[in-house]
């Protein structure tokens, strides 16, 4: 396992009704310690969307989506949060919560490189 460093992801999902469980994955972010990396990708298919759920807001879903990109960025724009640590922002983009946007359980892994990874992932479970 020489090169190879434990990261951690978990998958972006939107859920229309939070009662239902019923989810559409859009993206992944992944956290890589050694690497000082946390980045998300997302893929928002709007047609796929309202097939799935009509009467989603679908400018609050780009917003959260957003909200994740500027959070892992550290961007300011993304308020106190945004400013926090690497590993915080990543834990508290991935905390349990009831909300249209929402993170899987986050799942560790090994990789040489966190943004081919980032790539691969965003390939298996989104794209």
């Amino acid at each position: 396992m020489q090169g190879k460093h434990l990261f951690e992801y978990a998958i972006i999902r939107v859920v229309p009704r939070v009662e239902r469980e019923e989810f559409l994955n859009v993206g992944v972010i992944l956290y890589c310690k050694k690497e000082g990396f946390l980045q998300s990708r997302y893929l928002l298919d709007e047609h796929r969307l309202k097939c799935f759920a009509g009467f989603i807001d679908l400018d609050e879903v780009k917003e959260h989506l957003n909200s994740f990109e500027r959070i892992c960025n550290g961007d300011k724009a993304g308020g106190a949060i945004a400013q926090m640590d690497i590993a915080s922002r990543f834990r508290w983009l991935t905390a349990t919560r009831s909300t249209v946007v929402q993170a899987s359980k986050v799942h560790p892994g090994f990789c040489a490189n966190a943004g081919e990874k980032l790539d691969k992932l965003f390939e298996q479970l989104v794209a």
